[in-house]
């Protein structure tokens, strides 16, 4: 891959998690807790607060990415490598083009 392209895709990866906080902080429910003077109850009973989703979420889409990049530079190895068993075979084929460029006697 071409630094251009890297720059691209971490350009779109940051724009990706900045959206996905954005939603994260809007999922919050303090607004109907803070009315009734029970938000210090309901961090209490929560198992996880904000913070550590944040944090698993932020992992969990830079893992997928990685398993995406990691599987995409595999199919593009696989393809060069079937391209280039192509070509082989091409040429292995074609005995008579040798003979008449003199490359064979």
């Amino acid at each position: 891959m071409t630094e251009f392209s890297r720059r691209r895709w971490l350009r779109f990866l940051l724009f990706f998690s900045s959206i996905s906080l954005q939603f994260l902080s809007g999922f919050s429910d303090d607004s109907s807790n803070s009315k009734n003077g029970t938000k210090a109850e309901s961090h209490s009973t929560s198992s996880i607060s904000t913070g550590p989703r944040v944090v698993i979420i932020c992992l969990v889409i830079v893992g997928v990415g990685l398993l995406s990049f990691f599987l995409f530079k595999l199919w593009q190895k696989k393809k060069r490598e079937e391209q280039y068993a192509r070509l082989l075979k091409l040429f292995e084929e074609d005995d008579e083009l040798e003979l008449e460029l003199g490359l064979r006697d």
